[in-house]
């Protein structure tokens, strides 16, 4: 059966160049808006979850139970209440305020991928909703032409 031109104008090419064909900017300002918040949750793999213990001087089994929690059935690292926000276990600052993670070497591919997240790339509003808390975002930095986007945020689909 034969689509219909309307249908046809209507349905969005397949190689279509994504919202950010000409690539996108960030670089860490360590800043950890990434890392508090509103409660959330960071997954891992089993694979990182063995690098973590094992960077912690812990066994798989005594890292899931200082380090993680169930959210929504699945694993998550755990989060610690600071007033009204919720900080990842592993965020650190120093003196002067700027963010850290204890355990940066072996943090998950979450954590390694950010902002390239399917749901802050879906559109320039959401690029822009993402980019209103993460400074890194905003006014340049690191440039990531669009297909290194697409690799990073395609890791990141179960």
């Amino acid at each position: 059966m034969a689509m219909s031109r309307d249908a046809a104008e209507a349905t969005p090419a397949i190689d279509a160049e994504p919202w950010y064909g000409k690539g996108l900017s960030f670089t860490c300002t360590q800043c950890g808006n990434c890392c508090t918040g509103p409660s959330g949750f960071v997954r891992f793999t089993n694979a990182e979850a063995k690098a973590m213990a094992d960077r912690l001087g812990l066994t798989v089994a005594d890292f899931r139970k200082r380090y993680t929690r169930q959210v929504a059935g699945r694993p998550s690292l755990t989060e610690i209440k600071r007033g009204r926000d919720y900080d990842c276990v592993f965020l650190t600052r120093d003196e002067h305020g700027k963010a850290g993670c204890s355990i940066y070497e072996v943090r998950p591919k979450q954590c390694r991928t950010w902002p390239f997240w399917p749901e802050n790339i879906g559109s320039p509003r959401e690029w822009a909703d993402a980019g209103a808390t993460c400074p890194g975002m905003q006014n340049g930095g690191k440039f990531y032409p669009a297909e290194q986007v697409r690799i990073i945020c395609d890791s990141n689909d179960p």
